[in-house]
Formats: C-alpha cells, sequence, structure tokens
C-alpha cells in the first residue's frame, strides 16, 4: 500500500494500529506492519498510533499499464432486471476497445436470478460476465456491493471501469476509485482510448463553460460514470462466445453494516428519459398563459414538459422535469424547445435527440446551432400557431404525428 508509510525507526511493533482499524486491514508480518486490500485510508491507524510512527501520503502511485487491460461493465439491477443503461455502456466500451484491442467484460452483483439476468448481455459480444449471487446481496447495500466489485476488478485487472450514473452507480463508483486509489470521472458526455490505453473522459466543466478532457495517467483503473441516454445502445452480434463466470461468495463478503429492513417498490412513473416527445420551457417563457399553451401542446403530442434549470429554480417545475447536467440527460425522438437559449450546460444532455425543434426571438440563440429546425420568433405567438396546427393534424389524420 503506497499512500501508507511505516517509519521503522519508530515503530515498537506494540500492535495498537492492528486493533484499532476498522477494516482489518492491518496485520503483523515477518518484516514489520503489513497492509492489505480492505485498507480505505481513513485515518485511525495514524491517528492511534502512540509512537507516531505511520504517515498517510495522499498521492497515488505508477503502475505497470501492461498489467491492466480489457474494459470492465458494472451491469446494474433494478427492480430484478438489467438497468438500460447497462446496454449503452456495453455498445460504448466495444467502441472503446477496438481501438486498443481490449475486450469487454460485464460482472453483475445480485441476490436470486442475477445468473439469468447474465445470459441476456452475452449476445451483445460481451467476452467474460462475473456473477456475484447470493441472497446476502439482496437490497443495495453500497459496502458489501463495493467488496464484491473490488474483488472482481482485483482478479481481472482491467484498464477501464464504466459505471453507469445513476443513484446506485454515483455511490458505488467514488467507492471503488478511492479504494484502488486512482480518478474518477463523473458525468462523461464522450469518453476516447488513446494508443497507449489512457481514457480520454469528457464533460462539461466550470459551470459548463467548457468541455473538459480528464485523463488518468500514471494509475490503474480508469473509472468513469455515463448517463443514461448519452452512449449509443449497443447492437446483438452474431455467433456470441461470451460466458458467465459464477464468482464465490463468502459470508465475509456480504457482510455489511447495513440492515435491509424492508424492500417496497417504488410505483413506476414514466421519466423523461424514457419518452418519445419533449416539450421544454426555458426563460424566454414569460408569462402563465404561454405556459399554459405549452402544457396543452405537449398533451397533444403525447409527451412530458420539461424545464431549464432557471425555470426550476423559480418554482415552475422539479429537478425530475430539468433538463442539463444538474438535471437529466434526454434522447427522445423530438424535443421541441421553446424560449431556451442553449447554454451548454443544457444542450450537452439534449443534443442526440434525433429531432430538435428551437423557438426564440434571438436569431443568435446558441440553441440554433444544435437544432434541425430553427424558428425565429416570440414564444407567445408560435407557441398557439403551433398547437392549432397539431390540433388540425390530429383531425385531418390521427396517426399524422405518431411516433
Amino acid at each position: 500500500m503506497e499512500l501508507l508509510h511505516f517509519n521503522a525507526a519508530r515503530c515498537d511493533l506494540c500492535g495498537e494500529c492492528i486493533k484499532k482499524c476498522p477494516f482489518s486491514a492491518l496485520s503483523m508480518g515477518e518484516e514489520g506492519i503489513e497492509v492489505n486490500a480492505a485498507c480505505r485510508m481513513c485515518g485511525v491507524c495514524v491517528k492511534s498510533c502512540p509512537q507516531e510512527a505511520i504517515r498517510f501520503e495522499q498521492k497515488a502511485g505508477t503502475v505497470d499499464k501492461k498489467e491492466w487491460k480489457d474494459i470492465l461493465i458494472y451491469a446494474e439491477q433494478e427492480n430484478g432486471q438489467i438497468h438500460p443503461v447497462v446496454y449503452e455502456l456495453i455498445g460504448e466500451a466495444k467502441k472503446l476497445a477496438e481501438n486498443v484491442g481490449y475486450k469487454v467484460h460485464a460482472v453483475l452483483v445480485g441476490d436470486e436470478g442475477t445468473k439469468e439476468n447474465a445470459k441476456k448481455l452475452i449476445p451483445y459480444g460481451v467476452e467474460r460476465i462475473f456473477v456475484y449471487e447470493h441472497a446476502g446481496f439482496c437490497g443495495f447495500k453500497a459496502d458489501c456491493y463495493t467488496d464484491a466489485l473490488a474483488d472482481c476488478i482485483s482478479t481481472l485487472k482491467p484498464s477501464v471501469v464504466l459505471v453507469g450514473a445513476t443513484s446506485t452507480g454515483r455511490s458505488l463508483a467514488p467507492r471503488l476509485s478511492t479504494r484502488f486509489h486512482t480518478g474518477l470521472t463523473a458525468d462523461c458526455t464522450k469518453l476516447m482510448m488513446k494508443e497507449n490505453t489512457d481514457l480520454v473522459q469528457i464533460r462539461p466543466a466550470f459551470g459548463g463553460n467548457v468541455m473538459a478532457q480528464i485523463l488518468i495517467t500514471n494509475s490503474r483503473p480508469q473509472f468513469a460514470t455515463v448517463r443514461y441516454k448519452v452512449m449509443d445502445k449497443a447492437k446483438k452480434v452474431q455467433n456470441p462466445v461470451g460466458r458467465i463466470e459464477i464468482c464465490p461468495v463468502s459470508d465475509e463478503l456480504v457482510k455489511s453494516a447495513i440492515t435491509v429492513q424492508k424492500i417496497q417498490p417504488i410505483e413506476h412513473k414514466r421519466s423523461i428519459e424514457e419518452e418519445d416527445v419533449l416539450v421544454v420551457a426555458g426563460r424566454g417563457v414569460t408569462s402563465d398563459q404561454d405556459m399554459e399553451i405549452l402544457c396543452e401542446l405537449t398533451k397533444e403530442l403525447g409527451g412530458q414538459l420539461c424545464f431549464t434549470r432557471p425555470m426550476v429554480e423559480e418554482g415552475y417545475g422539479d429537478t425530475a422535469h430539468q433538463i442539463g447536467l444538474s438535471g437529466r440527460t434526454v434522447k427522445p425522438k423530438l424535443i421541441l424547445t421553446f424560449g431556451v437559449s442553449g447554454a451548454i450546460q443544457f444542450t450537452a444532455c439534449m443534443n442526440s435527440a434525433e429531432c430538435i425543434v428551437s423557438i426564440n426571438n434571438d436569431p443568435g440563440a446558441q440553441i440554433f446551432d444544435i437544432a434541425h429546425y430553427c424558428i425565429n420568433g416570440d414564444v407567445s405567438e408560435i407557441a398557439p400557431a403551433l398547437l392549432k396546427q397539431v390540433k388540425k393534424a390530429k383531425e385531418e389524420q390521427p396517426d399524422a404525428i405518431s411516433l
């Protein structure tokens, strides 16, 4: 463990640090105190050493990149099913792997039914699928899930680990990166692989004013989380050769400080990420009458009404219907924006829509740079006219706007 340093001249081998370590990461070896992979760098041993013989240096070490290869996907399960973001991660991983001759693997952690879900990934060209199935994994428990994933990563030694930027993924990824003393880039919008296997992780930074390119050059693995609906879904391959590997699960591995008292599924409500049609209200929507028209238009189109961050802050909507870096990432078939300026914080999370129609009274609005159809005009004039046309089209041909 390169981050903990022991001063042999001061250490009297009293064993106090071993007793105080909450993770059983220290033991007495032939040459003194030894540290294993269970170390969380919490610093308890540093504080408890009576001789002040332990020093904590928070600096990542350099690894031999040749020992770390391939790409590992964390295949999250939600309500007993593979989360849709997993198929997008596989698709992106296969593109990255082609550049350096890597293979794509996946790991699943869960209770009964996990092995059956693993079989669903084989048709998409995943080489090896590691399964940690045990009743103790029932209900998400961050500590033991992290232990299971760390066990897989330690064995496989992947160069890259991709995790969905879901609630679960955002809980696991930082724990794993800390444990392996390496970097993590969250909410990536684009990934590229260099010939030397360094992963170029691109995401908006400094309030969305720049697109930062982040690299982890000296340590491995390289962790990145990717939002749902950002990458293209993987396609099935002909003659898949993937195999499932059942990993041993000990009682120690499922030991958790978390006790699950009750699991109650939340009634599923269609999220904006799942919608084919979205209508977005920006700061250019200035009256309640305009908002009512947009609500009616949304209903006629059969979609959901969304908002930019300023509109949510003004109380028009909630974060569940907010598009942007601090909200949701969407990829609908059709998105109509009204009075949206097109700041990168917003566009980075919706520019993959199949058809973008933008209405703005500013001819130089940034949103026009990515829109497929641009309408320069006031929302209060365009929205009612568009609503009228949609109603007329539905009367004359009910399936005219069917998506």
